[in-house]
């Protein structure tokens, strides 16, 4: 049987998704080579220096965050930095989330309550970079003596204005910045018979991109003949072991178990 005609026309929409979302992944990887192995690097170094680790995200720039921690294959030392609202769709109703990510002030509160402490590095993942949450979230951990990963789109830096009272943008406070290329509005497909955009690649590209920098890493701690502390899956045979050996030797410096 033939396809029909909207058959086909799903097909080459998914195609096309595909092919956009692997573009911007060939970009990432050809374009911030050296931001990917400088953030690398610095992960390693924190964990050389006996420092801890630390995602944050806003909304669905949570996600990213979240593939980071107790994540097989991941870092053991990876953990997630939370603002209560903020951290996925699960808040009722959604848009407080939204609302959240323009309030000054937060981000200090938060981090004041928060084991960050000078010698770690936090991991911050915003798509606009233009909102008061991630920006003073750079600005207050930079200031407490911890290093900053900033994961944004550089693009909305130049097409829209900053939120937070200082004018700035996250990658202006940062000490390795990463650029996702997402496009503003952060939507890869049109069609005229659809009046908006869609069918966004933020959360496919960012997540690569930072498993990029994990692996980097990784590989920067064997080199300086420190065993990665790498967790395993607990579906594999004696993974559930290994990962208990992880958790008693760096349990001071892991926090979502406790």
């Amino acid at each position: 049987m033939g396809e029909t005609g909207s058959e086909s026309a799903d097909g080459k929409l998914s195609g096309q998704f595909f092919d956009a979302a692997i573009g911007l992944l060939q970009r990432v990887r050809d374009e911030e080579a050296e931001s990917v192995a400088a953030a690398g690097e610095l992960l390693a170094d924190t964990v050389a220096a006996g420092g801890r680790l630390f995602a944050f995200g806003a909304g669905h720039s949570s996600l990213a965050a979240q593939d980071l921690v107790y994540r097989a294959g991941g870092l053991a030392l990876m953990n997630l930095l939370t603002v209560p609202g903020v951290v996925g769709v699960d808040v009722m109703p959604a848009t407080l989330g939204s609302a959240l990510e323009r309030v000054d002030g937060l981000a200090s509160a938060v981090l004041s309550c928060s084991p960050l402490r000078a010698g770690d590095a936090l991991v911050i993942i915003s798509l606009s970079g233009r909102n008061a949450l991630p920006v003073e979230m750079a600005l207050t951990a930079r200031s407490l003596g911890v290093k900053v990963i900033g994961v944004t789109s550089v693009a909305y830096t130049t097409a829209t204005k900053p939120r937070h009272s200082s004018g700035t943008f996250l990658k202006d406070h940062c000490d390795v910045v990463l650029d996702s290329k997402i496009a503003v509005g952060d939507a890869e497909l049109s069609l005229d018979t659809i009046p908006a955009p869609f069918a966004p690649a933020s959360t496919v590209v960012t997540s690569a991109l930072l498993q990029a920098v994990m692996a980097t890493a990784a590989g920067a701690l064997a080199e300086r003949g420190i065993e990665p502390p790498l967790l395993r899956s607990g579906n594999v045979d004696g993974g559930l072991e290994w990962n208990e050996r992880v958790f008693e030797e760096y349990g001071d410096r892991i926090f979502y178990r406790q």
